[in-house]
């Protein structure tokens, strides 16, 4: 449509990452259309012979009701539709995953009891900063390691929050190493003991102010915690390997807005610093250039757009005439300050890079979700066509 075309280098689609790679992490600002995305590129792995399964943090029943369901629940479920592998769906529960995760690692079902019925445990698993994503990198592990999917493509929080996703493994064996949390875990009075003057003046301070029966819940959830924190640090280890595997690949979702081209600026950088680059970058509802020629199924556009021409000096058709040339001079400058926006992250992604253009109607449904999946396999030509 509009601006240079791809530089030979560049492969046209995420095609090979759909085929090849085992895991697929979708990250991006809020509002970019991610969650929508996630689904499509787990769709086109299903469109490509893979058994794929696409986890989504997004509480709304509009993905649901794309995918033709009444809802999502924590475990996979299959979606039927005429492709030749498998495609399936979650949502995730965080507190549900972090519950399946004690009782995987408790010694009895006592000691899971004792720690899921724990006041303080109820409140780290829905209030606690950073348990969603931890939660969703948790369930992204237990996926790849059931082995019953050939591609599992993660929806992540918005930008911010996916860096959490990521440090999340590494930040529970920090707090499991930590040396406050070891001595709670030691029996008896024994722990207290062994704590600094200063560290038992903070406990009775907090009793005081916050009531004693946070203090008991505290040290009553780490007595019932002992034994455990190996496996789950265990555990963290390897989610932190399988998120550095040469399997895993991140892909970018970005709107061209100077916000959202900003935060994919801010996390394609970070990810360069843990030497995990971005694979491939989607950029979703880029305006067409409506000066081109074909735009492509179900874009706002096309020869629709063209205007028939008019009767010579009739005045109505004259001020219509003026209006719509003002139209397309403001429509030009939009795409032209998008390409302005698009261009500055463009430069810094060596992957591959699809532009998804701006749809003449919502994606409400499987078609609409096999479209973008079209787009993202390089089957249909994007927005540089």
């Amino acid at each position: 449509m509009t601006g240079p075309a791809p530089e030979p280098h560049r492969p046209v689609g995420l095609a090979s990452l759909v085929r090849e790679r085992s895991i697929i992490i979708c990250s991006g600002s809020g509002g970019a259309g991610k969650t929508t995305t996630s689904a499509a590129v787990a769709l086109a792995g299903a469109r490509e012979g893979r058994r794929s399964c696409v986890v989504t943090i997004d509480p709304a029943r509009r993905l649901a009701d794309a995918l033709g369901i009444g809802e999502l629940e924590n475990s996979p479920r299959r979606i039927e539709g005429d492709w030749p592998g498998e495609l399936f769906a979650l949502m995730l529960d965080a507190k549900g995953t972090f519950d399946e995760l004690v009782e995987r690692y408790s010694e009895s079902p006592e000691q899971a009891g004792r720690i899921l019925s724990n006041r303080l445990y109820r409140n780290l698993t829905s209030a606690l900063s950073g348990t969603q994503e931890y939660m969703a990198a948790e369930k992204l592990y237990e996926l790849h390691e059931s082995g019953d999917f050939d591609l599992v493509v993660v929806d992540t929080p918005p930008t911010r929050n996916a860096l959490d996703f990521l440090d999340a493994p590494g930040r529970l064996t920090r707090f499991l190493e930590n040396r406050v949390f070891r001595l709670l875990l030691m029996p008896g009075r024994a722990s207290l003991k062994a704590l600094s003057v200063a560290s038992q003046a903070l406990l009775r301070t907090i009793s005081r102010v916050a009531g004693s029966e946070i203090v008991e819940d505290s040290v009553a959830f780490f007595r019932a915690f002992e034994g455990m924190e190996q496996g789950f640090r265990d555990r963290a280890n390897r989610v932190e390997q399988l998120l550095a595997d040469p399997g895993t690949a991140f892909v970018l979702v970005a709107a061209p807005r100077r916000d959202s081209i900003g935060e994919a600026h801010y996390f394609s950088a970070r990810l360069a610093e843990a030497n995990m680059p971005v694979a491939g970058l989607i950029l979703n509802r880029v305006h067409p250039d409506f000066t081109a020629g074909e735009l492509g199924p179900g874009i706002v556009g096309g020869s629709e757009a063209e205007a028939a021409p008019l009767p010579e000096g009739e005045a109505e058709a004259a001020r219509l005439l003026a209006q719509l040339q003002e139209n397309l001079r403001n429509l030009e400058q939009m795409v032209d300050q998008e390409r302005g926006y698009l261009a500055q992250l463009e430069d810094g992604i060596e992957g591959a890079i699809v532009e998804i253009p701006y749809l003449r109607d919502d994606v409400h449904d499987l078609d609409g979700l096999s479209l973008v999946a079209e787009y993202i396999l390089g089957q249909v030509a994007s927005g540089r066509a």
